[in-house]
């Protein structure tokens, strides 16, 4: 798709129960919310949009528990550590948050806002984009056994953000994370029956995880079974039975009703390589200065981003999304923002609730 297209007025839709903002930041980690923080101080209400059904990204999901010591000021953190951190400091900021689901679609409107639609049907109407997406959209890895495809979305559930769906059921968590072995705990509960399976028995979890795991094993209210699914078998969408090949390569059969899947996430850049930004190496690119993209109002920042001396670093999307919250507050304001201080500042001691005795 060329500039001229993707920047091409479209025209108005009738009324619609689209959402109105200012921005919309695609993208929950860090340099998301480090984004919603800045934006924040600039008097910018925005709205967040992640594929994940929980904040932090990459750097939740890949580096949950693996210390980091690069952040200023913070001399080690782990990576869900830092999540709360950012979590925290935005808090005054009231950002509503859309997870699991995708930005599918960007287009520009007749009064030159962007029109924005996820995979959930949720539509924004915004006059200004942040792209936060690091390497891409984190998605959910799909089990891909015979079968599967015919399963309804409430009896196969991928990193399902909470476990209700057990009550009662016979239930299979399959995967070996921390989040595989949290949901299990969950489920032992909620189910009828629990059972937790892996490839192997050991599982990639903290060491108070394994221990409550091990309990509850020993207890009989969950079952480990080692091994991987082969098939799935199902009545009009209804899960009834799966197939599953132990260790010895034997072919088994288990009862299940309800199926949650933890295979991990991978990145995909998705629908953004066709919203007709320039792209390089699949990158967008950016004048550093700004952060600004190729199409007016949509700014990017973060892994997502290429420019000369770009360094994929935490602290440096946090630089990043400084710049382009100044430069946003004059394209959305007409007029540069004054530069103010944290330490100092009357109007953003009001912004983040600070009160003075």
């Amino acid at each position: 798709m060329s500039e001229s297209q993707a920047t091409a007025i479209q025209p108005d839709s009738p009324p619609s129960n689209a959402i109105d903002t200012d921005a919309l930041i695609i993208g929950a980690g860090p340099i998301g919310l480090f984004q919603a923080f800045q934006l924040g101080l600039q008097g910018i209400k925005a709205h967040l949009v992640d594929a994940l059904p929980h904040v932090g990204g990459q750097c939740a999901q890949l580096y949950g528990h693996k210390p980091i010591y690069d952040i200023p000021g913070i001399p080690v953190c782990t990576g869900k550590e830092l999540v709360q951190l950012l979590d925290q400091q935005i808090a005054p900021m009231n950002l509503p948050r859309h997870l699991n689901q995708q930005v599918q679609s960007l287009s520009r409107l007749a009064d030159g806002r962007w029109q924005a639609v996820t995979t959930a049907g949720t539509e924004f109407h915004t006059r200004s984009v942040f792209v936060a997406a690091g390497v891409g959209a984190f998605v959910p890895k799909a089990l891909k056994v015979a079968g599967v495809d015919q399963l309804t979305a409430d009896q196969l559930l991928y990193h399902p953000s909470e476990t209700s769906s057990a009550l009662g059921r016979s239930v299979l968590v399959y995967g070996g994370d921390e989040e595989a072995v949290q949901a299990a705990i969950d489920c032992a509960s909620l189910a009828a029956k629990t059972r937790l399976m892996h490839r192997r028995d050991a599982f990639d979890a903290a060491p108070d995880q394994l221990a409550r795991l091990q309990a509850l094993r020993d207890s009989g209210a969950i079952e480990v079974v080692i091994g991987q699914i082969t098939e799935v078998q199902q009545n009009a969408g209804q899960l009834q039975t799966l197939q599953w090949m132990d260790g010895e390569g034997r072919e088994q059969t288990l009862s299940v009703d309800r199926l949650l899947v933890y295979l991990g996430i991978s990145p995909r850049l998705g629908p953004i390589a066709d919203w007709g930004m320039a792209i390089e190496k699949k990158q967008l690119v950016i004048d550093p200065a700004t952060m600004a993209t190729s199409a007016q109002g949509i700014y990017a920042v973060g892994d997502i981003v290429s420019y000369p001396g770009k360094k994929k670093l935490i602290l440096c999307g946090f630089h990043e999304a400084t710049m382009a919250a100044f430069a946003a507050a004059e394209y959305l304001q007409g007029e540069k923002p004054l530069l103010q201080y944290t330490t100092t500042s009357a109007k953003l001691h009001a912004i983040l609730g600070v009160h003075h005795p």
